[in-house]
């Protein structure tokens, strides 16, 4: 059965995101098919996918590579997510179902739980799917598609340092699907807005290579923080 060029880049992505293709590594068709069990033909469209997303860069005598973004581009990302998020969240005041309105809260009550009882192993997988059920609740699949990619884009650039008082960044959480159950788009919008902004602290740009230092989304952008 083929498998399809969309599964392919999804691997090919996760191996990114993971280190397993390291920033600026050749990503040669014949390796990559052999790697994922698979013909040249998804590996190349999947690349065409990943170099429009910003993950692979084409260079003259080398061919596709692992983009090696900088410290910049990095911040960019963040600081459209922090436009984006708050978007979302007024979109899925107006938008959302009971049925989006149900998981949300009860990711809230299980960020809630874990976060008093000291399990903080499962919290930042919970914050992920609150922010991807909130995004899906905009009802909005530009939005959604853009976002995922965010979302990736961040967790290969950036590492994420776990919050000193988990409970209050799901309180957050709780008031945000509050205003989105009430219908309040600007509460939602404004709520989102602020969690980001302090969220945005936490993350640490990951060094390319050993031993380089790692700066800080504080430093470029100077926003307090708690993550997400």
């Amino acid at each position: 059965m083929r498998i399809p060029a969309q599964a392919v880049c999804t691997a090919i992505r996760d191996d990114i995101v993971a280190g397993v293709h390291e920033r600026g590594g050749r990503l040669t068709e014949e390796v990559l098919a052999r790697r994922y069990g698979v013909s040249r033909v998804p590996v190349r469209e999947a690349l065409r996918t990943l170099e429009a997303e910003g993950f692979v860069v084409t260079r003259r005598h080398a061919g596709a590579c692992v983009a090696e973004p900088t410290a910049q581009e990095a911040a960019d990302q963040l600081e459209i997510r922090m436009l984006l998020e708050p978007l979302a969240a007024a979109r899925a005041a107006q938008r959302r179902t009971e049925a989006h309105l149900k998981v949300l809260r009860g990711l809230v009550r299980l960020g809630q739980e874990r976060s008093k009882g000291g399990r903080n192993e499962d919290l930042r997988s919970l914050g992920g799917w609150f922010h991807e059920t909130l995004a899906q609740a905009s009802g909005s699949p530009g939005l959604v598609t853009l976002l995922t990619q965010l979302r990736h884009k961040i967790a290969w650039m950036y590492a994420v340092e776990p919050p000193a008082r988990p409970v209050d960044s799901w309180a957050e959480h709780g008031a945000i699907v509050d205003a989105v159950a009430r219908g309040d788009a600007e509460r939602a919008r404004a709520l989102t807005a602020q969690h980001a902004e302090r969220a945005a602290a936490a993350h640490r740009l990951r060094a390319p290579h050993a031993g380089d230092r790692v700066r800080t989304w504080q430093h470029s952008v100077n926003t307090p923080g708690l993550q997400y």
